[in-house]
């Protein structure tokens, strides 16, 4: 774990330099004050002396006055160093994870993740800016303690130091389990607060199914599994810390015996016997707290490992490093010259849950630039994973997919994404202001143009009824606001974007009659000269395309216009008829929308 931290801390030599001259400043220092108590008793007390008992205080002044400014160096620079080092560790990790493919967060619990960004970093901070520096000023303290000990009197040090084999190896051993223990306490605190976050943030479905006993009970099984892991850590811990106990004050009770006797029989002076029973008190109080503080220490490497595990996770989507990536090639297009040509070229894909199985079979398909072309079919027929590929979410396992001719593959994900906008099935909003919210399309975008983009997909109205219009707090995942309202945001956020190429996943599901029809001017709009793919289950919402792909088990079954597929496509002309609840071989998509626009019309009037 020190190794790790350590090209953590490097960057901050100086002051890591600064807080160890401290350290080494306070340490000689509170050993000093064994000298004070020595001049105290042999040339105040002893002496029957007031002026040497004075100086002797004076000196024990000085001392202690120059210990606190040591003091303050210490805690100020090494308190600094644990909050900046885990403040880059931290950031290290969230950059970490925002390259991590969306397949990394479906295996693993978000809760989880946070746990190990926020929980374990801030044992790790407690660690380096505390424990740490307070286990080497012990340890220190031991080792200097030690020495004067030998330097005062070495019958009385050896008599001490016949119990330290006894304590290192309980140590050693009972460390290893608290590590061991502290790392699974670790893993279950996450999955509590994993848990909890799931089944809060789900509150309504909860609720809704009256099932609060349940998640409560299940709660209280995980935290209670929690429980008792961490018992059985702090009972090793617990006991460690009563043997150390036990036998230095043992020790140091022999040693006292044998002082004592010493200064009966004019041996050694009650001074020097003084010192002694002050660097042996100070010898044992700094290997029990070192003992204390090394459990602390290994919780913290189970926490290290927790973190590590998460930064040593390789991305699996990564630019190809045999070729030059785009932002790196001179010849690389901008997204402003981009035309918008994809093609799919024998591509094929299956998920690693169900790898015998192709959600994508041999898929094989151009589309022109500025071409709106719409993918149809059953659910699971492959429509959302062929999104998923076109943004680089996930690699085919066959075949290639190109834009304007260059490989996606040979491009940064980062320069590949910014050609596209994308408006999904379930609007993602942030726990933040709605103004933030569409600038997330275009963080550089102005004032105008923001309300000119919420126009175009008419939220400006509702937005503009918020308590607070455009800097409204929306809360988490835009609770405050209905389907249809977070659908529009959406929409506003992708046109602000200006993308090249669109990807809607059944853009307007969300939106009533009336919304739908003035979103779907809106997208219409926004559609010319932009290569666009359309996800749709409602056939009336792109039968007016330049083409419709029909996907049936993640095959292309057939391609064309709505009215070549009515009678090209069975599958096609099934849905068709239920849809619009007739088989004739034609359909306005206007007019369906005028239609549905009437009957929720008179649906509300009556």
């Amino acid at each position: 774990m020190l190794s790790w931290l350590w090209s953590f801390v490097k960057p901050y030599r100086t002051r890591l330099v600064i807080a160890a001259i401290a350290l080494l400043a306070t340490t000689a220092l509170t050993l000093s004050l064994g000298q004070g108590v020595r001049l105290m008793l042999d040339q105040g007390f002893a002496a029957q002396s007031l002026d040497g008992l004075a100086d002797a205080l004076l000196m024990f002044g000085v001392i202690v006055v120059a210990l606190s400014i040591g003091a303050y160096f210490r805690f100020y620079m090494v308190s600094w160093l644990g909050e900046r080092v885990v403040a880059d560790i931290r950031k290290r990790l969230y950059q970490h994870l925002l390259k991590l493919s969306p397949s990394f967060f479906e295996d693993n619990l978000s809760g989880e993740i946070q746990s190990r960004i926020t929980t374990d970093t801030t044992l790790l901070q407690t660690v380096i800016g505390s424990s740490f520096s307070f286990a080497l000023r012990n340890s220190l303290t031991f080792i200097g303690g030690l020495g004067l000990m030998f330097y005062s009197n070495v019958k009385l040090s050896l008599i001490v130091l016949l119990v330290v084999p006894f304590i290192v190896f309980p140590l050693i051993f009972f460390g290893r389990k608290v590590k061991k223990l502290s790392r699974e306490s670790q893993d279950k605190v996450a999955s509590v607060g994993a848990w909890a976050g799931e089944s809060l943030q789900n509150i309504k479905v909860v609720q809704a199914f009256t099932r609060e006993d349940l998640v409560s009970q299940q709660f209280s099984v995980a935290a209670e599994g929690a429980f008792s892991v961490a018992l059985k850590r702090i009972r090793q811990r617990a006991l460690l810390i009563a043997l150390v106990m036990v036998l230095v004050m043992g020790s140091i009770a022999g040693m006292l015996y044998v002082g004592g006797s010493d200064v009966l029989s004019g041996q050694l002076s009650a001074g020097e016997l003084g010192a002694f029973v002050f660097y042996a008190i100070m010898v044992a109080a700094s290997l029990a707290a070192v003992t204390e503080v090394y459990g602390e220490v290994q919780r913290a490497a189970g926490a290290a490992e927790r973190i590590r595990e998460l930064l040593d996770t390789e991305p699996e989507i990564v630019s190809r490093a045999d070729e030059p990536t785009a932002s790196q090639s001179s010849k690389s297009e901008s997204s402003d010259n981009l035309a918008g040509e994809v093609v799919f070229d024998q591509v094929s894909f299956s998920y690693p849950s169900r790898p015998a199985q192709n959600a994508i079979d041999q898929l094989s398909l151009s589309v022109k630039s500025g071409e709106r072309i719409a993918l149809v079919g059953p659910s699971g027929a492959g429509k959302s994973t062929l999104f998923d590929l076109l943004l680089r979410f996930r690699d085919p396992k066959f075949g290639q997919i190109s834009i304007d001719g260059r490989a996606i593959d040979r491009l940064d994900p980062k320069e590949l994404r910014s050609y596209f906008a994308l408006v999904p099935q379930q609007p993602v909003l942030f726990s933040t202001s709605v103004w933030e919210n569409l600038r997330y399309g275009r963080p550089d975008a102005t004032e105008a143009e923001v309300i000119e983009a919420a126009k175009a997909a008419h939220a400006h109205e509702f937005i503009m009824q918020l308590p607070d219009g455009y800097q409204s707090f929306l809360g988490e995942q835009g609770v405050k606001l209905s389907g249809g309202q977070k659908q529009r945001l959406a929409i506003a956020r992708a046109i602000l974007r200006d993308p090249k190429i669109l990807l809607l996943d059944e853009a307007t599901s969300a939106l009533d009659a009336q919304s739908e029809y003035l979103v779907q001017q809106a997208l219409d709009e926004l559609m010319k000269n932009r290569t666009t793919f359309i996800i749709a289950h409602r056939l009336a919402t792109v039968a007016h395309v330049d083409r419709i792909a029909v996907f049936d088990h993640g095959k292309l079954v057939d391609i064309g216009t709505h009215q070549q597929l009515l009678s090209s496509s069975p599958l096609y002309a099934r849905l068709a008829e239920l849809q619009f609840n007739q088989s004739v071989p034609s359909v306005d998509s206007d007019q369906v929308l005028s239609e549905s626009l009437q009957d929720e019309v008179i649906e509300a009037s009556r």
